[in-house]
C-alpha cells in the first residue's frame, strides 16, 4: 500500500467532519453569510503567503532534480490558481490590505514553514499535502452536492473542483509516495502525523472563518 493511502485513512475521519462544517454545508447551499465568506477569503490569501514560502524552501531542499522542480511548479501552479480566484473576489469583497492574521491563520502558517525548514524533508512533504488534497477532496464533494445554479460561491467551487487543480493535486500525492519509498516505518509514522496535524489545522482553518475568530483582548 502506498503511503498516500495509508495518510488519507489516516486522517479521513477529519476529512468527514469538514465536510459536515457549517461553512461547507453552508457553501454547498449558498447561504453561507457573505462577512463569514469575506473573512474566509481576506485570510487565505494571507495563509497562501506562507504556504508559498514553505513550497519554496521544500523545493530548495529537495534531494532529487525532479522533486525540485516539482514543488517549484507547485508553488508557481497552485498559488496561480488560487491568486486568481482571490485577486476577483477582493476586488468583488472590497477587502482592505493590512487585514492582521487571525491566531489559526499564524498556527498553520508558522507549522507550515516551521515544517519546511526544520523537519525532515518528507515529513515536510507531508504537511503541506492536506492543503491540496482535501482541498480537491472538498471542491469535489461541494460541486456533487450544490443546490444552486446561480450559487455566489460558484467560482470558488470551480477552481477547487476543477481539471487543472486536480493535476497538481495527483503529482503532489504521486511526489510523497516517491519519497516514502525509500523512507522507515519510523519515517512513514512521522509524515502521517504531520499530514494529519496539517489535516486538523485545515478543520480549524474554516472553523475560523465561520466563527470570525479574533485574537484575545
Amino acid at each position: 500500500m502506498n503511503w498516500s493511502n495509508t495518510a488519507w485513512q489516516t486522517g479521513s475521519p477529519i476529512y468527514t467532519q469538514i465536510t459536515q462544517m457549517p461553512f461547507i454545508r453552508e457553501l454547498i447551499s449558498g447561504t453561507l453569510a457573505p462577512e463569514k465568506f469575506t473573512f474566509y477569503i481576506a485570510q487565505d490569501s494571507l495563509y497562501l503567503a506562507g504556504f508559498g514560502r514553505a513550497l519554496s524552501l521544500i523545493a530548495a531542499r529537495a534531494q532529487h532534480s525532479a522533486h525540485a522542480l516539482e514543488f517549484m511548479r507547485f508553488a508557481e501552479g497552485a498559488l496561480m490558481v488560487e491568486q486568481a480566484l482571490h485577486a476577483g473576489y477582493v476586488q468583488k469583497l472590497n477587502i482592505q490590505p493590512g487585514v492582521p492574521l487571525s491566531p489559526t491563520c499564524q498556527h498553520y502558517t508558522h507549522y507550515l514553514l516551521s515544517q519546511a525548514a526544520l523537519a525532515p524533508l518528507e515529513v515536510a512533504m507531508a504537511a503541506v499535502l492536506p492543503c491540496f488534497w482535501i482541498y480537491k477532496a472538498v471542491g469535489d464533494y461541494i460541486y456533487a452536492k450544490e443546490q444552486l445554479s446561480d450559487n455566489p460561491y460558484q467560482d470558488w467551487i470551480n477552481t477547487y473542483a476543477g481539471e487543472e487543480f486536480g493535476q497538481i493535486v495527483a503529482r503532489a500525492i504521486r511526489v510523497c509516495d516517491e519519497v516514502a519509498e525509500t523512507c522507515t516505518p519510523a519515517q512513514h509514522q512521522a509524515m502521517t502525523e504531520a499530514y494529519v496535524t496539517a489535516s486538523k489545522l485545515e478543520w480549524m482553518f474554516w472553523d475560523s472563518a465561520y466563527k470570525l475568530e479574533e485574537w484575545p483582548v
